[in-house]
């Protein structure tokens, strides 16, 4: 069994369309930190989820659901650090507003 410690989503602006951000492509990951800053001058929100192999964001697997970063706010998910994807899990996340939140995650992959 391999450990690889690695960057799971480079720092990139959430998208405000439903967007894959990882996959866990062969691998199982563990993510260990995962941040959002909302770096616009109003209250913007996200919503992140947590997919298994074969399925599509939805209700059924929302972890975080609209939740609203205050200007200059930043948010690291406690309800989604420690969880784990199995191959070809995927994170999704869906802003509501387009160039408001940056996003990145960083955690392990295990082969």
């Amino acid at each position: 069994m391999t450990v690889t410690v690695t960057v799971l989503i480079p720092a990139k602006t959430a998208e405000n369309t439903q967007t894959t951000q990882y996959t866990a492509t062969g691998v199982t990951t563990i993510i260990d930190k995962f941040t959002a800053t909302n770096y616009s001058a109003s209250a913007a929100t996200i919503s992140v989820n947590l997919v298994t192999s074969g399925g599509s964001a939805g209700n059924a697997n929302l972890i975080t659901k609209t939740k609203t970063l205050q200007p200059s706010e930043v948010y690291t998910f406690p309800e989604i650090v420690g969880q784990v994807l199995l191959p070809s899990g995927f994170i999704s996340t869906i802003a509501g507003t387009a160039s408001a939140i940056n996003i990145r995650a960083s955690g392990r992959e295990v082969t």
